[in-house]
């Protein structure tokens, strides 16, 4: 299992920015994927997730509304669309495997996570 995040950078408050991960090793299509964050000195916290069709999508409160999260099983990409961004954001975002068919996993049933991409929200 492989899985690469790209798409952070710096980005000024109220600005967006769109993480993509690619996935390698296993089978995409029929696999949940959820998104994580972490601060430095904070605890990782779920950002959110997307189930292994696509149809449903849910999100932490923190970015309810403001982020989405997408898939495209054809190409084997995950994407996250950040908009409304704020200094509270910033992170390093991570990609994660969730399990076979499921539709909205718990926290602790994603697995493997890529490497991360960072996001710096500052004016």
């Amino acid at each position: 299992v492989q899985l690469v995040e790209s798409g952070g950078g710096l980005v000024q408050p109220g600005g967006s920015l769109r993480l993509s991960c690619a996935a390698f090793g296993f089978t995409f299509g029929n696999s949940a994927m959820g998104w994580f964050r972490q601060a430095p000195g904070k605890e990782r916290e779920f950002v959110g997730g997307i189930s292994w069709s696509g149809g449903i999508t849910y999100y932490a409160d923190s970015v309810k509304g403001r982020f989405a999260i997408s898939r495209d099983n054809a190409k084997n990409m995950v994407y996250l669309q950040m908009n409304s961004l704020k200094p509270e954001d910033t992170a390093v975002y991570y990609c994660a495997l969730g399990p076979k068919y499921g539709v909205t996993p718990r926290m602790a049933e994603f697995g493997n996570r890529g490497q991360g991409t960072q996001v710096t929200v500052s004016s």
